[in-house]
């Protein structure tokens, strides 16, 4: 990769993306005993630092091509940053979307692209409208903008490392970032590699989603047969041919971090900070906990990557941080068919400090037990094993789902 496009990328996005902050975050640095900086790219224009590659790409194409229009396919942060450079370079987009995105996802991608976009819904997964991208494209002889593998993109997202580089003028011990199908990382990195090669540089997956640390384990790019979905803005089945590349040689490491983990690094932002991130926003922080005796004493930078967090997800991300930090849990309890078994259970065997969050319960005259679905919420992680305990001493029988994925989803 060259570090001369990044500077030219740099010079290209000067008037149109911003210069996002990079702070150091008080309350992280004392948690973690090391000075944390934040590199806010969720205050980006498209909430993302995605307008800085799919801007450097369109800049980079002449007349004659930008003239026959550009093609990308996205369900977020690219689709809004496609869109975006769009209506600011006067170029017509189709953007090709999943017929599953929600509205207000392509309500905030036709509000960035304006009249200059025109959004097409096809097939039931990114899969299936990357695939028809590629073909509307190839049929139409316009420009592929793609999420991540191209060089010209890539340099785009580089300046972000080129912004973290020029600003701190302390060394930078780690830089910490997410990675999807390899974009950023592949930037960064080499700005990093070139710049500052004793920086510590670490990729940060969802564990539901280890595409690029699978493709170097097995020494080339292959496809996930099943991912996590979650983290949507890093959860892909297959990264670049490119980006594999590059991470390899330059990444000193790529951890893998629990979905549950990402949500309650979501609300721990948000409630401390007042910090809005998404969950692929989210994971650079997430790693903290995993490297916390390796970063002591250390200047650790983290790139927020993105804020288009959907309000309506703001259940799930709490059911799963609570579940994550096991202080919610599930259980299937057979109760027997007599009046009393209920209120036994309440406050002989869960007791005064337990609250029941869920219950399902439908009698049936024939049996002999009842199975009724309880979730119940405790105050800390060291109260659950004496909950079980009391279970098994008044012998109530039970089924704990929360370690039964299949069952679990089936039920909850």
């Amino acid at each position: 990769m060259n570090l001369e496009g990044i500077y030219q990328a740099a010079e290209r996005l000067s008037e149109v993306a911003m210069k996002t902050p990079l702070l150091k975050n008080k309350n992280l640095s004392e948690r973690f005993e090391a000075n944390i900086f934040l590199k806010r790219e969720d205050l980006q224009v498209v909430r993302s630092y995605k307008i800085r590659g799919a801007y450097n790409k369109m800049a980079s194409m002449g007349a004659e091509a930008l003239s026959k229009g550009v093609v990308c396919a996205s369900a977020g942060n690219h689709a809004q940053g496609v869109a975006y450079a769009c209506q600011q370079m006067g170029v017509k987009g189709h953007i090709f979307m999943p017929s599953t995105t929600p509205a207000q996802k392509v309500k905030q991608v036709k509000m960035f692209g304006k009249e200059w976009v025109e959004i097409v819904l096809s097939g039931d997964t990114f899969d299936d409208s990357y695939h028809a991208a590629l073909q509307f494209s190839k049929e139409n002889g316009k420009v592929f903008v793609h999420p991540f593998d191209d060089e010209l993109v890539i340099q785009g997202q580089g300046t972000v490392g080129l912004e973290i580089f020029k600003e701190l003028d302390i060394k930078v011990d780690y830089l910490i970032f997410a990675i999807g199908g390899g974009g950023l990382a592949s930037g960064v990195s080499t700005v990093f590699k070139a710049l500052s090669p004793s920086t510590k540089l670490i990729g940060v997956e969802p564990q539901g989603s280890p595409t690029l640390k699978t493709a170097i384990e097995k020494g080339e790019v292959c496809t996930l047969e099943q991912i996590d979905k979650f983290v949507d803005g890093a959860a892909v089945m297959r990264a670049g041919e490119l980006t594999f590349q590059i991470v390899k040689e330059n990444l000193d490491d790529i951890l893998l971090v629990p979905e549950g983990k990402v949500c309650s690094t979501i609300l721990q932002l948000y409630n401390e900070e007042a910090i809005v991130v998404e969950p692929a926003g989210a994971l650079s922080v997430s790693a903290l906990d995993f490297l916390k005796e390796d970063i002591k004493g250390k200047n650790v930078v983290c790139i927020i990557g993105g804020g288009n967090n959907d309000i309506t997800r703001t259940e799930e991300i709490k059911e799963r941080s609570l579940i994550y930090e096991g202080l919610k849990h599930y259980f299937i309890v057979k109760f027997p068919q007599r009046s009393g078994a209920l209120n036994e259970f309440l406050s002989q065997v869960l007791g005064p400090t337990v609250d029941i969050v869920f219950f399902e319960y439908s009698k049936k005259t024939a049996r002999e037990k009842g199975p009724a679905l309880i979730g119940v919420e405790i105050s800390s992680r060291e109260e659950f094993e004496p909950m079980i305990a009391r279970m098994r001493e008044h012998k109530v029988q039970f089924t704990y789902i929360n370690d039964k994925p299949d069952l679990f989803e089936f039920l909850i």
